[in-house]
């Protein structure tokens, strides 16, 4: 049951069923994700762990609230992760893999600048973000780094939520993947990771609203 209380915390948030920033009861929270208070509980201090919300006693439970600190220390702990990864991807990684990623950015890319932006794009944009960064992570083939990645992914999903989408955010972001993928289709481990150096600068500033 804490399992899945956890798993209904971070929904409720995602789904903005309760805000960042704000404060709620545990008796709140419980009838919001319909979970019994005490393992809901359980779920509760992991998650104070993983730094998305702080327990007040006898005041309430405080989502975090994105900001300029949380943005920076989560592209920072990205970078520090991908950017050995991406070195070894660019040298080991699976070629048919590569050459597909690289074939569905580009399409993608051209559809956009020919149609414009739809939600079936947006679906698209979202699931080769998560093809070619959990690749490039997996090819280290390590389950406490998949599993500090995993967590880490809830930071990212947080940041997103006030977000806006445009085609020339997502065709720039589309291109910064195209540098990556390339690179490593090529072999190329330096220009990996300096694309992926810029692509990451780039989402920073992206996400505090900067470009």
């Amino acid at each position: 049951m804490s399992d899945l209380a956890y798993e209904r915390v971070l929904e409720a948030l995602f789904e903005r069923k309760v805000q960042a920033g704000s404060f709620v009861s545990q008796g709140e929270l419980s009838e919001i994700v319909d979970v019994p208070v005490a393992p809901l509980r359980d779920a509760l201090r992991v998650l104070e762990a993983e730094g998305i919300l702080t327990i007040h006693p006898r005041s309430g439970i405080q989502f975090v609230r994105p900001g300029f600190e949380l943005t920076r220390a989560t592209y920072q702990f990205r970078l520090i992760l991908e950017r050995a990864a991406v070195r070894i991807f660019a040298e080991e990684g699976d070629e048919d893999l590569i050459v597909a990623m690289g074939r569905r950015h580009k399409d993608l890319i051209e559809t956009i600048a020919s149609n414009g932006l739809t939600t079936a794009d947006l679906l698209e944009m979202e699931e080769l973000e998560r093809l070619l960064h959990n690749a490039v992570i997996g090819i280290l083939r390590n389950p406490l780094i998949e599993s500090s990645y995993r967590r880490m992914h809830n930071y990212l999903r947080l940041l997103r939520l006030d977000r806006k989408l445009t085609a020339p955010i997502v065709l720039r972001t589309l291109k910064e993947h195209v540098e990556i993928v390339e690179a490593c289709r090529k072999r190329d481990a330096d220009r990996a990771e300096s694309a992926l150096d810029a692509h990451f600068q780039a989402a920073m500033q992206r996400s505090l609203g900067l470009i």
